[in-house]
């Protein structure tokens, strides 16, 4: 069951980075904030890394000066993947949760099997608006609802 708008978003442990992988509670995270949480199938992947990274990398003030104090890219990669992905991509600002087990994604609903593609378990693409660990904008699909604009245009209305 994927979660909804008006639930709390899940509290597991991911990893993140700090010099070093480091274990970051989601809830500690996003505890007093608002957050935007946006998932991909995998770092380095063609749409990820061309389109949907890229678009938060573009809009980062944009959506900062919105009220948004955290903006974190969720993938079901290792951190030193994460981490490299990020860097190249050119902003270490974008929070990494790194979910190498698929805990978070199994805690959203969003898990599915990509083996066919050579993925195994991945998180599908989705983007979420949490304010203080409420949820309060979830879509999965396409950039038209998980994408930088989109979550510019739902910060505008949530």
């Amino acid at each position: 069951m994927t979660i909804s708008v008006g639930e709390t978003f899940p509290n597991v442990t991911v990893k993140t980075w700090d010099d070093a992988p480091v274990d970051l509670s989601v809830g500690d995270l996003i505890a007093g904030k608002t957050v935007v949480i946006f998932g991909v199938p995998g770092a380095f992947t063609p749409t990820c890394s061309m389109r949907h990274l890229p678009g938060f990398v573009d809009h980062y003030e944009a959506i900062r000066a919105k009220g948004v104090d955290i903006i974190a890219v969720h993938s079901v990669n290792d951190p030193y993947v994460l981490n490299t992905w990020n860097k190249d991509q050119g902003h270490e600002g974008i929070e990494t949760l790194a979910d190498w087990d698929a805990t978070l994604a199994k805690a959203l609903g969003v898990d599915a099997d990509m083996s066919k593609t050579g993925l195994g378990t991945r998180a599908v693409r989705y983007a979420a608006i949490v304010r203080d660990g409420e949820v309060t904008y979830f879509e999965t699909g396409g950039l038209e609802v998980s994408g930088a604009e989109a979550i510019l245009e739902a910060l505008d209305v949530d």
